[in-house]
């Protein structure tokens, strides 16, 4: 497995966040919306490859100073329960550390409990709903400590 640094314009990361969008509409039952959803520029992207294949993704958005949200984490189905999902987190928070961050928030559904698992065995910790998931009861959200 080789990891690189992409941005939000990566064709690859582009395919791989709209395979997840499509996953997540449909674990939740909602209508698939085909439509291509705008990544925010300033996430920056670790993509994961096997071979010349892209498999994984993971997006850092910086929040405020010291502060960034880990965004897009996403594995393709014939690729987990490979510890990869976990690869992806540590090597995020890697990235936010150079840059200076010290603490990491993110938001899953909470139906999803096999991300709930890694975030929580991986030392995040549930926090109030913040931001743009503040009013969704469907989200949770963690916090980390770097």
């Amino acid at each position: 497995m080789r990891i690189t640094s992409e941005n939000s314009e990566s064709p690859q990361v582009v395919e791989l966040c709209a395979e997840q969008q499509a996953e997540l509409a449909w674990r939740q039952r909602d209508v698939v919306d085909d439509t291509p959803k705008h990544l925010d520029p300033r996430i920056s992207f670790l993509l994961m490859r096997s071979d010349e294949l892209a498999v994984g993704c993971v997006g850092l958005q910086p929040l405020e100073p010291g502060v960034g949200e880990v965004k897009r984490m996403y594995v393709r189905p014939g690729h987990r329960g490979r510890g990869l999902s976990r690869t992806l987190l540590a090597e995020v928070e890697k990235l936010a550390a150079e840059r200076g961050m010290h603490t990491l928030r993110l938001e899953t559904g909470r139906l999803f409990e096999e991300a709930i698992g890694l975030y929580t065995s991986a030392g995040y910790a549930s926090i109030p709903r913040f931001g743009d998931y503040a009013d969704c009861a469907e989200s949770v959200c963690f916090e980390k400590r770097l």
